[in-house]
């Protein structure tokens, strides 16, 4: 199984669109344009969410579609941390999701790190975000709200 390492490139916020990606053997990078964001938050203020966890919520629904092809061909997951301190709200949240289909899903092989900006992740999200490669995907606004439920 591979072990992979997880990062972001541009915000969760509605200033610009987020680019998440991961890297080891394969390597995938998706974009959540800010309009999908938008929708995502509108999504979760009609459904009362609490304003803490919105955007907490929206970056793990990313993070799922982000990884959950590979789910069953993986390793350790190792996140970069985004937000400080939050990184147990967010596992839990991931796990919760990534439970509903992979029931089996070891916990322990989910963390959170600074992985840093020598991390293939971190460039290859970067090159994505800056558009000087591709992304594999974009989010649509139907896949993104489907994984906030």
């Amino acid at each position: 199984m591979a072990n992979i390492e997880v990062d972001q490139s541009g915000k969760i916020d509605l200033s610009v669109d987020t680019v998440l990606a991961f890297s080891n053997e394969n390597k995938r990078a998706i974009r959540i344009p800010t309009t999908v964001k938008r929708a995502g938050l509108k999504f979760l203020r009609q459904r009362r969410v609490s304003a803490r966890i919105r955007f907490l919520r929206m970056l793990v629904a990313g993070y799922y579609i982000l990884l959950q092809r590979e789910l069953n061909r993986l390793g350790y997951i190792k996140i970069d941390v985004e937000f400080d301190s939050r990184e147990q709200d967010l596992r839990g949240m991931l796990l919760i999701l990534i439970w509903k289909r992979y029931p089996d899903f070891p916990k322990d092989r989910l963390t959170f790190h600074r992985i840093g900006k020598k991390s293939p992740a971190h460039r290859l999200a970067l090159a994505t975000f800056q558009g000087k490669r591709r992304a594999e995907k974009t989010i649509t606004e139907e896949e993104f709200l489907e994984n906030l439920k």
